[in-house]
């Protein structure tokens, strides 16, 4: 008997792992990847000597990364090395700035200065997030969401309460921190990758449990080493590869996808599984009787935030940088409501800088700086010109420059813009969508677009925009669980 074959359309995060536990159950595996490189929204770019990771920059949850290559016989020093930053991260203010340090105690400490008995209940706020990223990371997460009685085991229906999917994560922080910074050092990372923090299920503070106690890291060569490391497992595996090919088609015949036409070949496999963006694969590549999902489906979900990102180089050194900083010297709440309320291109942003020249020597020429601005935006927008993104660049630039006391615009040599239009243009994303779907209680689990096809036997889904949801280690996750859902299904 014939081995069983697979086609992978995508090599993303969650494209890679789902192409890697198929190999590993001996299935034949073809990954069609549309970019020259693997990776998707985790590409590299390089230019005169300035290397940038174009997507991810925060290493965070190390222990699901150790996983996902464990269960292949392997380690995560086998590809690539680590070292956790200390301090993990900066937030600028609009009267100063606060190091966040690596060390718990320091950290508590930290919050103690700035609101007195706030150290005691950062401890406890830690205690439910411990419990909610042990069963979140764990369990929850790795359930494909294609019915309710995956969840109706006695461990997650008595900690339903424990879990807090029914409160927001606002009102939950507002419980223990007054102090306005406080609580904007913990909501941030919801802000920034899926929804307002008041419809933001209380459940994520797991990502509070990941930042704080998990740590954030640096792996030697930037994000790219890990899509690079995954990359080699694959091909350790016998995984095959096609660059520079764009799928067109899925023909299907009797609810079942009999081909798959690309720009260059036809394909046939037993099974197609798309990391490619759902949305792009329903409505573009699926004939209609086919969809799952209507074009109003679509239009009404809640989308995670596009970017406005500026990869630039500059011919000095810094004087006192830092490998990550948040701008949260204007108002927080104003930038999310431009974000997810009233969508709109932002008048003060928030912003994010990168500057990983900083931790890694070979990410700039000797006495250059690498830095990558980041603008969350609402995905959707219109009027993505270069006379906006020259705009803005001058204006969180010049941020920048007053907080930091130093030039930054005078020394720059080099300088990539990227936004809404080119998420569309090179990932075929949804609304020019950078994070996914937003992690709103009613998109998450079940409540996402299903894994599996409803309408062709044998269409899967993995990625962002299906479970368990954004982010690096979700997707790792999310590839794994649809190839157990594959195999289920095929025996």
């Amino acid at each position: 008997m014939k081995d069983k074959s697979v086609i992978v359309i995508g090599s993303g995060f969650a494209g890679l792992s789902a192409a890697s536990f198929m190999a590993k159950e001996g299935w034949q595996v073809t990954v069609i990847e549309k970019n020259e490189t693997p990776g998707g929204r985790a590409r590299q770019w390089k230019a005169d000597g300035f290397t940038f990771d174009m997507g991810p920059s925060f290493y965070w949850m190390p222990d699901v990364f150790e996983r996902y290559f464990n269960q292949f016989g392997k380690t995560v020093e086998d590809y690539y090395s680590l070292q956790r930053l200390d301090p993990s991260y900066r937030i600028y203010w609009n009267d100063g700035y606060t190091d966040l340090p690596a060390d718990y105690s320091a950290l508590k400490d930290l919050f103690e200065s700035i609101e007195a008995g706030s150290g005691e209940k950062l401890d406890k706020y830690l205690q439910g997030a411990a419990y909610k990223y042990e069963l979140g990371i764990n369990k929850l997460v790795h359930k494909p969401g294609l019915s309710f009685t995956e969840f109706a085991d006695w461990e997650t229906v008595s900690g339903v309460f424990k879990l807090q999917v029914f409160s927001s994560i606002k009102k939950h922080i507002s419980k223990y921190f007054k102090n306005e910074k406080l609580r904007q050092i913990m909501e941030f990372p919801v802000l920034f990758l899926g929804a307002l923090p008041e419809y933001t299920p209380a459940l994520y503070s797991l990502m509070n449990y990941a930042d704080i106690k998990g740590g954030t890291w640096y792996p030697d060569g930037g994000m790219y080493a890990v899509v690079n490391g995954m990359y080699q497992l694959a091909l350790e595996l016998g995984v095959r590869f096609q660059f520079n090919e764009i799928v067109k088609e899925l023909v299907v015949e009797n609810a079942l996808i009999k081909k798959v036409v690309t720009d260059k070949n036809t394909y046939v496999a037993d099974v197609i599984i798309s990391g490619a963006d759902y949305q792009f694969t329903e409505q573009s590549l699926l004939p209609l009787a086919y969809r799952s999902y209507s074009t109003k489906y679509w239009e009404k979900k809640v989308m995670a935030p596009s970017c406005l990102l500026y990869y630039v180089g500059l011919n000095k050194k810094l004087k006192s940088p830092i490998h990550h900083s948040l701008f949260f010297d204007v108002s927080f709440d104003q930038h999310g409501q431009e974000i997810y309320k009233n969508p709109k291109w932002p008048d003060e942003p928030l912003f994010y800088v990168s500057v990983s020249s900083v931790t890694d020597d070979n990410a700039a020429p000797s006495g250059h700086e690498n830095i990558v601005f980041l603008i969350p935006v609402a995905a959707g927008l219109e009027g993505d010109t270069v006379d906006l993104r020259d705009k803005y660049f001058s204006i969180i630039a010049k941020r920048m420059e007053q907080h930091i006391g130093e030039s930054i615009l005078a020394s720059v040599v080099y300088k990539k813009s990227y936004s809404v239009t080119d998420f569309v243009g090179d990932y075929n994303s949804f609304k020019g969508n950078a994070y996914g779907l937003a992690n709103t209680l009613m998109q998450t689990a079940i409540f996402r677009p299903s894994c599996k096809s409803k309408k062709v036997k044998n269409l899967f889904y993995t990625g962002q925009l299906t479970v368990p949801g954004p982010g690096v280690p979700p997707s790792l996750i999310s590839g794994e669980v649809v190839a157990k859902q594959v195999i289920k299904t095929s025996k």
